[in-house]
Formats: structure tokens, sequence, C-alpha cells
């Protein structure tokens, strides 16, 4: 187990912000993860520490929003997806330059987002249907980004943002989906911890702060009105895609 107080301090502090998001907003906040921890341990490590809290933050997540609260129509044609894009990740990861891909989805996000602040906002309540077509794009990109850049949030919550879902249907959509991508990418952070016996024991130090996450942030949905939810739902969304946007280009720039 890791001996350092200030490994304690950073890394329970970070799963609890990772873990409150997942609980209030179904994600959106482990893109922070990797950044916070290499402050205090490499970042080969920080990833594989976060890699494994995010997969055991979902199933605490799950169990806060079960069933009832997915839109099984929309997982129907996001889950597909989902296996393509990771399957298409590993690909364009070996074949292609994945940075440009990455940066276009980056801004095609972020320039959804500015609509919503700019007018969408203004735009009624109301719950559009499936577009199964776009549903598969949304997973497509989703399990793309989430392969090659760990940010798989903006393409997916871009989808189910515009649906118009009621805030519990929003967030368990979201959390199962994950549950799922999050999952399938763990088996290769586990390999490479077999190297790093270290990051493995660190990630189990700080897993306990996990479930207090979850629960903390439950009661951060339950008490935010909608509208309000909605308001920093697209708030991370634009976070998200600002660190797609800045992480490609400077990699492009290198």
């Amino acid at each position: 187990m890791p001996g350092d107080p200030l490994f304690y301090l950073v890394g329970w502090a970070t799963t609890l912000l990772i873990a409150i998001g997942k609980g209030a907003f179904g994600g959106g906040l482990a893109i922070v993860g990797i950044p916070l921890l290499a402050l205090v341990t490499d970042p080969l490590s920080a990833a594989i520490i976060v890699a494994v809290l995010v997969a055991l933050t979902d199933l605490f997540a799950l169990q806060r929003f079960g069933r009832a609260t997915w839109s099984k129509p929309d997982l129907i044609w996001l889950l597909p997806g989902l296996l393509v894009g990771i399957g298409i990740g590993y690909l364009v990861f070996r074949l292609v330059d994945a940075r440009i891909v990455t940066l276009i989805i980056g801004l095609t996000t972020l320039g959804f987002t500015a609509h919503w602040f700019a007018r969408g906002r203004r735009a009624a309540p109301g719950a559009s249907p499936v577009r199964p077509g776009l549903a598969l794009i949304a997973g497509t990109a989703s399990g793309f980004t989430t392969f090659v850049a760990h940010a798989g949030g903006p393409p997916v919550a871009m989808y189910l943002l515009a649906r118009g879902l009621s805030k519990t249907l929003l967030v368990g959509t979201t959390v199962a989906f994950f549950t799922l991508g999050n999952w399938l990418k763990l088996p290769p952070y586990l390999a490479l911890g077999l190297d790093r016996p270290e990051a493995l024991w660190a990630a189990l130090a700080l897993a306990p702060a996990a479930p207090v996450g979850v629960w903390l942030g439950r009661i951060v949905h339950e008490r935010l009105e909608q509208r309000t939810l909605f308001f920093w739902c697209y708030v991370l969304l634009a976070i998200a895609s600002l660190k797609l946007v800045g992480d490609a280009t400077l990699a492009l720039l290198r």
C-alpha cells in the first residue's frame, strides 16, 4: 500500500470527485482523474488506477440507478455502436492518426454545447423520439474516444441531452452505457498492472471512497432541479470537449 499521506489526500479527493460525478450526472468527472493523480504518481500508474476505480464506481452506480432508470430503446442502438467504436479505436490507434478524428469529435461536440448555451436553454423541455442512426453514430464515436482518449462522454451525452429525457432516465442510461464500456477497457489496464502491482494496490487503497462518492452524488442528483442538472451536464460536456480539443491539438503540434 502507498505510504505517502499526500497520495491519500489527493487520491481520495479525486476518487470522491469522480464518484460524485457518476452518482449525480452519470459521469463526466473521470476526465480529471489522470491529471490529478499524476500529481502524486506517474501518468501510467495514474491511468491504471483510474481505470480500476471507474469500473468499480460503475458497479455502485448501477445499484443506485437500476434497470427502471435506463432508456432501453436508446441503449439498444447505443451499445452496439459502443462496441463498434472500441473496435475502430483499436484499429485506428494502430493504423491511422487518431488525433485528427479526436479533434473533429471534440470540435463537433463543443459546437453543439455552444449552440445549447446560446439558444437551446430557451427551448421548452420535452423528449424527442429515439433516432437509431444518430444513436449508433453517438455510441460509435463514444467508443472511439473512450478507447483513444479516455473521454467517451461528449458524443453520447450530446445525443442523450438532445433527447430531452428526464434527469434520472438520462443519468441511468449514461451509467448503464459506460459500465459496459469501462469494463471492456479494464482487462488491458489490469494487464499493465501486472507489471506495476503498486498501481493496483493504490487503486485498492482508494476504493472505499467510491461508494461514498456515488451515495453523495445520488443525493445531489435528487436535490437538483432538472434544468439546473442539465445546465451542469452541459458545463461538464463543454469541459470534456475542450480537453479533447486541447489534447488533440497539442499532440498534433508536437
